[in-house]
């Protein structure tokens, strides 16, 4: 009966208790109606390019065995991981604090009294100088009725820790499949630039050839010779410069990969390396709901806002309750028999009444860190909304700059071409041919990097969209 009354004393409790603090409202964001980008900007469509799967938007199958091999064993990620089961964990171990905590003991003493001891009684008095002893009991350990919600805007901030974590999870493989597509991009553009050069080489060695018999033939000049020689000295240079830093790419690929530095398998050339049709930015507002670094910021927003409730909680009375349940005989057989039970029931209240500022200033610093959560979640969404639109503007110019020099290359592959050919006929100096030469050489690394540049503009786009990185 009392075990009832005890029960039905705790559930009026729980039933009249309140929760403290201010309850969580997304903020306000006002969002453009559209993304800043280059006119002609197409009008917002709910469509966009991060509604795309990552294996969508890389048709190259070495770039998405990559990318693979990453999701499995990068470092980074990895780190990311256990940091989601440590907030797991700890959410457990707030949360297990709302509820009852029942543990088990038990002992048994034996005991036997000296016949020759001070302290021995006579026989007479006693039947035996053995004594035995023993308890067992269901202990209540210290049980804290969350009447003001302490305990439970505790939990809710640790349940918002736990979703941050995993959104900073997806923020690390939005930014590993993008390093490593970005990585592998710039490694095809040094191979391509290190294929120009060794044609480059080839043709000015020929050049040289060609000088070095006009030379002997009394037909050019030692001058023109020098010139030859120094282009084919260029070109020589620039190779080795491009090896290394090939080399090194590939290391920094690996390194992405969670391998030792080694080589990579190329996949399709880099020219030939394909882009979406087209690129929509999408509506802003998704933007919101779509990147992980926001829902992060957001979540961090939430468990600052929740940590204020626990701050006031700690101005209320605290209730805790603590008893057992057992039985307490110098004989098993009858330990649990009616008059060999034994309970305790253990109400304690602790009220502060003077802590020197200490309360006021708990809930000030909350409130202060609920301010600075805030001011990163505004700041976050800011950042987004100028990474969507340097991605936008980046691409557009990139691509207008991209015509432009595949026009410049195509002019001066015919210069080269039409200055060789009057300088092997005689009616025209080595110096305007060199000058061609120099010139399309120059072009064609300028195209290349030109080209990488579009490639990454989409990267970082899709990147900035929050793209379904799954």
């Amino acid at each position: 009966m009392k075990c009832r009354l005890v029960l039905a004393s705790l559930s009026a409790m729980l039933l009249m208790s309140c929760t403290v603090g201010p309850n969580y409202r997304r903020p306000l964001v006002n969002t453009p109606e559209n993304f800043r980008a280059p006119e002609p900007l197409p009008a917002p469509q709910a469509t966009s390019l991060a509604d795309l799967k990552w294996w969508e938007v890389f048709k190259d199958d070495k770039l998405q065995d990559l990318i693979r091999a990453a999701l499995v064993a990068n470092y980074d990620l990895r780190d990311a991981v256990t940091r989601v089961d440590a907030a797991r964990a700890s959410l457990g171990s707030t949360r297990s604090n709302q509820f009852p905590q029942i543990g088990a003991s038990a002992d048994i003493q034996f005991t036997r009294l000296s016949r020759d001891g001070s302290f021995a009684l006579p026989s007479s008095f006693v039947r035996s100088q053995n004594r035995n002893w023993g308890e067992a009991s269901l202990d209540l350990l210290s049980f804290e009725v969350d009447i003001w919600g302490r305990l439970r805007r505790a939990t809710e901030a640790s349940r918002a820790n736990l979703l941050s974590a995993e959104e900073n999870r997806r923020a690390v493989v939005v930014t590993l499949v993008s390093d490593v597509a970005t990585a592998y991009l710039h490694l095809r553009e040094l191979d391509y630039e290190l294929e120009i050069s060794k044609a480059t080489l080839a043709t000015r060695q020929d050049s040289l050839n060609l000088t070095i018999s006009r030379q002997t033939g009394g037909v050019a000049t030692l001058l023109d010779l020098r010139q030859a020689e120094q282009l084919v000295d260029t070109a020589e240079e620039t190779i080795p410069v491009l090896q290394q830093q090939i080399e090194q790419t590939e290391n920094q690929v690996t390194l992405l990969l969670g391998e030792s530095p080694g080589g990579i398998v190329r996949g399709q050339d880099f020219m030939k390396q394909e882009l979406p049709p087209e690129v929509p930015a999408g509506l802003p507002s998704t933007l919101l709901e779509r990147r992980p670094d926001i829902l992060a910021a957001e979540q961090n927003l939430v468990a600052a806002n929740a940590n204020i409730g626990v701050a006031k909680a700690a101005y209320f009375p605290q209730i805790s309750l603590s008893g057992l349940l057992g039985g307490q005989s110098t004989q098993l057989s009858t330990l649990f028999n009616g008059p060999h039970s034994a309970w305790s029931f253990v109400p304690q209240v602790s009220q502060p009444l003077f802590t020197a500022g200490r309360l006021k200033s708990g809930v000030k610093f909350a409130e202060a860190q609920r301010g600075s959560a805030l001011i990163q979640y505004e700041k976050s969404i800011q950042t987004a909304f100028t990474d969507v639109s340097n991605a936008l503007i980046a691409h557009q110019r990139v691509r207008e700059s991209r015509l432009k020099q595949e026009a410049l290359v195509a002019t001066l592959q015919d210069r080269t071409r039409l200055a060789y050919v009057r300088y092997r006929g005689g009616v025209d100096t080595q110096l305007n041919a060199l000058d061609a030469d120099r010139d399309l050489f120059q072009a064609q690394l300028s195209l290349a990097e030109i080209r990488l540049n579009e490639l990454l503009s989409v990267v970082q786009l899709y990147k900035a969209l929050g793209g379904g990185w799954q």
